[in-house]
């Protein structure tokens, strides 16, 4: 039997004594889209760094495609994110002396993934490829998020994790790059877990579960 794509098993996790996640378990399979609602402080964007390997639970474990990446040392997460987990920030975090093309290109070459004829098919569905030679201060913020969906989807990750994505953005250009977002995730067959604060952009998805409190309650 094939394994989730994402499981998470009894996670505990605080800070400074501090509970901020207490037994939290989601299980998610290849090619699923799930929203994770919930109120500021709830635990949402500590959830979503726990399953990119940016941080260690207290315990429980982080299953992706069936390895714990929790338990990995530092290094071995850092590889386990370039080659099988995208990140997608609400701050875009584009590099600022790279232009379009190689911010595209940046995590795909550190992955030792780089396939330029994709990289330039991406940069094509988001409407940047007459952009690719400007820098992220010549772009609009609905630019900048784009190129950051294009880097995180450039090495083809199985999993796609995005902290409040179009929360910079206005309503009718957050709802356009979602549906770029959600077209590009279910062509290349990538499992997305997307934080927002937005009921009408996680009805979107094909799941939604909400956090209250470091718990998991009915969406």
């Amino acid at each position: 039997m094939e394994s989730p794509l994402l499981d998470l098993r009894d996670i505990h996790k605080s800070y400074d004594e501090t509970p901020v996640l207490a037994g939290v378990s989601i299980g998610m399979d290849v090619g699923e889209t799930l929203a994770l609602t919930g109120e500021s402080g709830s635990g949402k964007s500590t959830l979503l760094h726990l399953a990119g390997g940016l941080d260690r639970p207290d315990s429980g474990q982080v299953m992706v495609q069936g390895q714990d990446i929790g338990q990995l040392d530092d290094a071995a997460r850092a590889s386990a994110r370039r080659t099988q987990i995208g990140l997608i920030f609400q701050q875009f975090n584009l590099v600022p002396s790279l232009n379009v093309g190689a911010n595209i290109a940046l995590q795909a070459r550190l992955s030792g993934r780089h396939d330029a004829a994709f990289c330039t098919e991406l940069a094509q569905r988001l409407g940047l490829d007459d952009l690719t030679t400007r820098y992220p201060e010549q772009l609009s913020g609905g630019q900048q998020q784009r190129v950051a969906i294009a880097r995180a989807l450039a090495p083809r990750p199985a999993l796609i994790l995005a902290d409040e994505p179009t929360g910079n953005l206005d309503e009718e250009t957050g709802d356009a790059v979602l549906s770029l977002l959600l077209d590009l995730v279910a062509d290349t067959n990538a499992g997305l877990l997307m934080v927002t604060h937005s009921t009408r952009l996680a009805a979107r998805l094909s799941r939604r579960i909400h956090l209250s409190r470091g718990i998991l309650e009915a969406a």
